[in-house]
């Protein structure tokens, strides 16, 4: 039950943030595809490399709410940045412009939390190794992959209509004819 809800309740939320329905889905999206992944292969390292003799279905949600929670934050620097520079530039360039301003400050981000993360990996406690793994390799993937990778490429393959149903759906606005003198 905690799972759905907090889902829609994060849908519901960038909805209102990002002005659209289908940015929105496709972010949810990606976190649940990242946070998916990330269980995935702790659970292959955790029993087939380090050993360990089981995981508590505590950890799994404590990791998906700690990834969860970071995969959406990223996403909302990303995208509210994306959106606008969408305004301008279309969907396709703004993210792309939005990744090269928010990339080395989502990137940083990232190291310095998996780090932290990875600090409670040397404790003698087998629950706090198991969500500083979950939790640090889950930040990396969802920060040097999904964050920069599939977030802009799904974007760039939806186009505007990432947007929809907002303005933005139609592509970029016409500048303004005081702007354009501006830049002359």
């Amino acid at each position: 039950m905690i799972i759905p809800s907090v889902l829609a309740v994060i849908l519901v939320v960038l909805a209102l943030l990002l002005r659209s329905i289908v940015a929105p889905v496709l972010l949810v999206a990606t976190v649940v595809l990242s946070v998916g992944a990330t269980v995935g292969i702790a659970a292959l390292l955790f029993e087939n490399v380090f050993g360990f003799p089981g995981s508590d279905p505590t950890i799994l949600l404590i990791a998906f709410v700690f990834l969860v929670a970071l995969g959406i934050d990223y996403n909302i620097f990303l995208m509210t940045r994306a959106r606008e520079e969408s305004a301008e530039h279309g969907a396709r360039n703004g993210v792309l412009r939005a990744l090269a301003v928010t990339g080395g400050v989502i990137t940083s981000a990232g190291l310095v939390l998996a780090a932290t993360f990875g600090a409670l990996a040397v404790l003698p406690v087998l629950f706090l190794a198991q969500v500083a793994f979950l939790v640090g390799f889950g930040v990396l993937l969802d920060t040097f992959v999904v964050r920069s990778l599939v977030v802009p490429a799904a974007v760039a393959i939806i186009g505007d209509k990432v947007w929809w149903p907002g303005r933005l759906a139609k592509g970029p606005t016409a500048a303004e004819p005081e702007r354009e003198l501006e830049r002359v």
